[in-house]
């Protein structure tokens, strides 16, 4: 089972937008929404930590992507 976790507090992540993603890539995944300890970060990039690893990106798109990638391998 894969595992999201994003934040609902960074100016970087719309949670809104990014959930129904998330939720369209794997809709039987965890989603944890809370404070990641990516406040650095999170306030210019978006991110997410897909199965405990780090995501980031420049963009909601880009990083949708990435996760895409992430969860080929």
């Amino acid at each position: 089972m894969n595992k999201f976790a994003i934040c609902d507090i960074c100016k970087g992540t719309n949670v809104d937008t990014l959930l129904p993603k998330l939720k369209e890539i794997d809709k039987d995944a965890e989603i944890e929404i809370g404070c990641q300890s990516f406040c650095g970060i999170g306030a210019t990039k978006s991110f997410a930590i897909v199965n405990n690893l780090p995501i980031i990106a420049d963009n909601e798109d880009e990083l949708i992507e990435k996760i895409k990638e992430s969860l080929r391998k």
